[in-house]
């Protein structure tokens, strides 16, 4: 299964018993949104809600940081999703926060066939697609984890790669919060971003109709921010979720050498002994 499906592709697989259909829709927590009412009131056909707000280390007081492997594993068992199974994943959000769930599932913890929907659910509706409504009931399935931690880099790895030429470091967030022109959504961070990175908006990386650009349209995203592609590549953003979603692409365009930031600027920002930098990269 390619890293990311079609939804004509979804249309015609959806009910086979080794499918298993993820909704990982995420807001900003001041979006006025709820994702999992929202996954209630309409989904696709099969699909299971992974609450990205809980999936996670909730008692780290920096947001958003990975869980164990064990309550990950917990987690997927709950929603019915096992070893072999075959597992796509869409979101309903601007954050394009299903890559953040396929970092997780397949980077970290290990899961084989892993895919996005390109488009997600407003492509699927778009094209006419049934949805429906409620709480799927699932049977509990065993789900392996196999930890690695070589798609994760730690402030104290950060911290190391200030100052060097070597690696790319390439910031998610919107202009205004890499420049430091606009302050931050959460309380006591800093603005600014780390010094030395370079700034590719989550945004850029995707066509009109909300499908993932391909080919030299996504590498131009890259291309247009100085990010030289040939280097090993870390990606940060405000707390980890668009992170993923430049991993994702730079991992379309054939790149293994790509980690992710898990603390990201909210740790970054809130480090009273980390440099931050302002206005453009």
């Amino acid at each position: 299964m390619d890293m990311l499906v079609s939804t004509e592709w979804l249309a015609g697989e959806i009910g086979a018993s080794d499918l298993h259909i993820i909704d990982a829709t995420q807001f900003l927590p001041d979006s006025g949104r709820d994702a999992k009412a929202e996954h209630g009131f309409e989904h696709i056909p099969g699909a299971v809600f992974m609450d990205l707000d809980e999936v996670r280390d909730t008692s780290n007081p920096i947001p958003g940081m990975l869980p164990s492997a064990e309550k990950f594993a917990s987690r997927m068992q709950s929603l019915g999703i096992g070893d072999g199974s075959r597992i796509v994943i869409y979101d309903n959000s601007p954050l394009h926060s299903a890559a953040r769930a396929w970092w997780m599932t397949k980077d970290v913890f290990g899961a084989h066939n892993v895919a996005i929907l390109d488009g997600g659910l407003a492509k699927w509706k778009a094209e006419g697609n049934s949805v429906e409504q409620g709480k799927q009931q699932v049977r509990h399935r065993h789900f392996t984890p196999f930890h690695d931690d070589s798609a994760v880099r730690s402030l104290d790895d950060m911290k190391a790669l200030v100052g060097s030429s070597d690696t790319e470091i390439v910031d998610a967030r919107p202009a205004e919060r890499f420049a430091g022109s606009s302050p931050e959504p959460r309380p006591d961070i800093a603005a600014g971003h780390i010094p030395g990175s370079k700034n590719v908006p989550h945004s850029t990386l995707f066509n009109d109709d909300g499908t993932w650009k391909r080919g030299d349209d996504l590498s131009a995203a890259f291309d247009a921010a100085g990010v030289d592609l040939e280097k090993p590549m870390v990606t940060t953003c405000g707390g980890g979720t668009t992170a993923a979603v430049l991993l994702f692409g730079a991992k379309l365009l054939g790149k293994t050498d790509v980690a992710l930031y898990d603390g990201s600027w909210a740790e970054w920002g809130s480090q009273a002994d980390t440099e931050k930098a302002t206005g453009a990269a």
